[in-house]
């Protein structure tokens, strides 16, 4: 992960509709869920949630996928992993003391799989 990568990823979670509807798809696990009920959950009107959901694709920390005429969103694990492994990468010098597990998150190698 570059800067601007970061920083559009950041950007995207700047937004407490945005952060929730996140989050959720997080908790949903790879399966995702429909934008509509992502939308009920939240209380969130559904074109808002649309508009939401775009900008977290666009930011690569969520994806989307057609099932019928449903739209199925889930959260980019490998993204997200990326991201934390990024803003984590020089934590406190790399003391592990400090840091504890989030070093794991910097690790690159750690980054192309579950940890």
């Amino acid at each position: 992960m570059n800067d601007e990568q970061a920083v559009a990823s950041l950007s995207a979670l700047a937004h407490v509709d945005r952060l929730a509807a996140f989050r959720m798809l997080v908790k949903a696990g790879p399966d995702g869920m429909p934008s509509g009920e992502l939308a009920e959950r939240l209380e969130i009107p559904p074109t808002r949630m649309s508009f939401h959901l775009s900008t977290l694709e666009r930011s690569g920390l969520v994806a989307s996928r057609r099932d019928g005429r449903r739209i199925i969103y889930a959260a980019s694990y490998d993204d997200m992993r990326g991201l934390l492994g990024f803003i984590t990468e020089d934590c406190c010098g790399g003391n592990v003391a400090i840091c504890g597990d989030l070093m794991t998150l910097a690790d690159t190698s750690c980054v192309s799989k579950t940890c």
